[in-house]
């Protein structure tokens, strides 16, 4: 039986821990810079692969990502089970009835966002295929339908990203984004599931039919019969079963049938794998625990994989051509802009949040850089229209945020996580009021950050006095709004013994966080009070909390009490 032997599962298995640790690395230096961790996932594998490591050290290179015989196989085929898995996680967030609820502005905006750039795409593809990158020998229909799709398709798990770190993902404007976005994710997958089909080079008129009429059937049953009978399995598997590896073996095992299932019928795994993930989405019954639990599982350990992968599967320094990257986005960027809006326009929506939608809707994300990679893989595009692909799916990902913000007038909301740093954390406070506490956390204040001591001490006493800011479970929130202050502060000081702040528990604060905001920015300091006050509701968090011993300890627990 062939296997691998020692040597490989050794090279194997290091190529893998690289892999995996180098890609978590970079995605989180990427989301400290507020950027997609996707982005730093890719960076890992540009530099693992031929780009930066086989530039340098090509042997070392070439041993530990070998690009054919069994370890390039085996790695192929986890990388293959990962982005199936991460479809499923991707159709787990599309919830159907979203769409209904929020009518006709989010069908306007999914249909002219989705049609418009279709339309220009294929039309640009038709009219100049050699200037957009069609390689030699490529299939020209094929090719231009699957420009067509590229410029359509949004990111739909980057946009609700983008939206719940701008507080906007349960408002009016956040669920219509969404709503037109899991129109355009179903729309553009079944279409580009149908274009690989016309990719099998086996392929008949009716041999094309057939698949096209099996994907319309699979899809209609997976979405009817298939997501009630998952919505009547979920709670005997939640009661009976061992939680929460019993629901979770049921959904990853429902995910590979139906990715098995559509491989078969000759479009790609990861389109049965999305609507699996879109059927158990659509359930009343599915925790938003599970969900979570699996998000995370998938995104940290399997999608890593994938992305970094990329980066090994081509030279980006050879392969970038400036001219066919600034082409590919200067046309995807107008043509989801432009679709976006009118759709926005067409369901009445006022001017700011237009182009909002329009900035949201333009994300691409990991969705276009899948395509590109199953396109790559097919033969329908080189390598050149690949990196100028990938180069358009992180700059818009990356924009999309910034821009939002930038048309709704919206800043970053606050947030303790971002304000925390050593220099401003006190573990043990000698204060026994709640008048020396303020004071001791204010000479921190003063000392770091040169604000006028006397002032915060003030400020924060008289408003104490007003209104005691204890808040029950233990925790205290004292605060001061300082004219001028530069940006918000936010010191942190825990105490054993605790200190009365006369909570509406009558129970001692053992975490006493003091936030400073500038006084022009009244809004600020009642978002970073909601998040503390939301992140320590539950009492054990404070007993956990008193057991760490330095600023990374509690930096750590803080952090697990996200969300």
């Amino acid at each position: 039986m062939d296997k691998l032997d020692a040597s490989q599962l050794t090279v194997m298995l290091l190529a893998l821990g690289i892999l995996i640790g180098g890609a978590r690395l970079l995605g989180e230096l990427a989301r400290r810079l507020h950027q997609p961790a996707v982005l730093g996932e890719l960076l890992a594998g540009v530099i693992l692969g031929p780009t930066v490591l086989g530039a340098l050290f090509p042997d070392l290179q070439t041993f530990l990502f070998p690009t054919t015989g069994p370890n390039a196989l085996v790695l192929d085929a986890i990388g293959s089970l990962a982005i199936v898995l991460f479809l499923l996680v991707a159709g787990i967030e599309v919830d159907l009835s979203i769409v209904w609820k929020q009518g006709r502005a989010a069908l306007k905006i999914g249909i002219l966002g989705t049609i418009i750039p279709f339309a220009i795409g294929l039309g640009c593809a038709w009219l100049a295929p050699t200037t957009l990158g069609r390689p030699e020998g490529a299939d020209l229909t094929v090719f231009v339908l699957f420009i067509a799709t590229a410029m359509a398709i949004s990111a739909l798990p980057v946009i609700a990203r983008i939206l719940m770190d701008l507080d906007l993902y349960r408002t009016d404007l956040g669920m219509t984004i969404v709503s037109a976005a899991i129109f355009n994710d179903l729309v553009g997958w079944t279409v580009f599931a149908l274009i690989l089909g016309l990719m099998n080079e086996h392929s008949s008129p009716w041999s094309v039919l057939s698949t096209v009429l099996l994907t319309l059937l699979f899809a209609g049953l997976v979405l009817t019969l298939g997501r009630w009978l998952i919505h009547k399995a979920l709670p005997p598997l939640q009661a009976y079963a061992h939680w929460p590896g019993g629901v979770l073996g049921f959904m990853i095992a429902m995910t590979l049938f139906g990715a098995a299932l559509t491989e078969w019928i000759g479009i790609h795994a990861i389109f049965g794998s999305f609507l699996v993930g879109t059927a158990f989405g659509a359930s009343s019954h599915m925790q938003e625990r599970t969900r979570t639990m699996l998000d995370r599982f998938v995104s940290f350990v399997f999608a890593p994989i994938f992305f970094a992968g990329i980066g090994l599967k081509v030279n980006f320094v050879t392969h970038f051509d400036p001219a066919l990257v600034l082409i590919v986005l200067v046309i995807a960027c107008i043509a989801k802009f432009l679709g976006a809006w009118l759709g926005a326009r067409w369901g009445e929506l006022p001017p700011r949040e237009r182009w909002a939608v329009g900035a949201a809707m333009n994300v691409r994300g990991a969705m276009e850089i899948i395509l590109g990679v199953l396109a790559l893989q097919a033969g329908v595009i080189d390598e050149r229209l690949f990196v100028a692909l990938v180069v358009m799916a992180l700059l818009t990902s990356a924009a999309g945020g910034p821009l939002m913000r930038y048309f709704l007038r919206r800043k970053q909301p606050g947030r303790l996580i971002p304000l925390l740093a050593p220099r401003y954390f006190v573990r043990e406070l000698k204060a026994t009021t709640r008048q020396e506490a303020i004071a001791e956390l204010g000479t921190v204040a003063g000392e770091q950050a040169g604000v006028d001591v006397a002032e915060v001490e003030l400020l924060a006493w008289n408003r104490e006095r007003v209104a005691a800011t204890g808040i029950g479970n233990g925790v205290a929130l004292p605060r001061a709004r300082l004219k001028g202050l530069p940006s918000a502060l936010a010191i942190v000081g825990i105490s054993e013994a605790g200190v009365s702040f006369d909570a509406p528990d009558g129970l001692p604060a053992h975490l006493i966080v003091l936030v400073l905001t500038p006084q022009e920015d009244p809004s600020t300091q009642r978002e970073i009070s909601a998040d503390v006050a939301r992140r320590f509701r539950d009492p054990a968090a404070i007993q956990r909390i008193l057991r760490t011993t330095n600023f990374t300890e509690f930096l750590a627990q803080v952090k697990m009490l996200e969300g």
